[in-house]
Parts: structure tokens; C-alpha cells; sequence
């Protein structure tokens, strides 16, 4: 199993947002569904095989001209 990839942080250059965005992201995963007798579905073992993110905009702008993922170094 693929090693989890880190989740990634954003910053609005135009207004300095660092804490509210709307990222559309499409995943691709597999999954053990598990059934109850009862009909009750139980989700396990998730295994995210592909991730791409595809829009992220500002909560603040609204727009995401201006928004740059941020690299692990210009967190700290």
C-alpha cells in the first residue's frame, strides 16, 4: 500500500488567506464494503490509488487567482 501523501497547504497572495479554502479534488480509491446481516454498509480498508486535485479558491477572494500551495520549507 502506497504511503499516505501529506496534506497540502495553501496561501491567497492576494488578500494573505492562510486557513479557508474550497479544494474540488477527484479521487480514485478501493474499498472492502462490508455488509451486516442487518443490511448496514461498514467502509473498510480505503485505499486511495489516484488523487488530483483540480480547483482551489479562496474563501475570503472567492476566486483562486491568486492561491499558491505552499512547499514544507515556507511553513515553518
Amino acid at each position: 500500500m502506497p504511503a499516505p501523501s501529506p496534506v497540502a497547504r495553501y496561501r491567497c497572495a492576494a488578500c494573505g488567506n492562510l486557513t479557508r479554502f474550497d479544494v474540488t479534488v477527484t479521487r480514485r480509491e478501493r474499498a472492502f464494503h462490508h455488509y451486516t446481516v442487518g443490511g448496514d454498509l461498514e467502509i473498510e480498508e480505503c485505499e486511495t490509488l489516484a488523487e488530483h486535485v483540480e480547483e482551489v479558491s479562496c474563501r475570503w477572494c472567492g476566486h483562486g487567482r491568486a492561491v499558491e500551495r505552499l512547499d514544507e520549507g515556507s511553513m515553518s
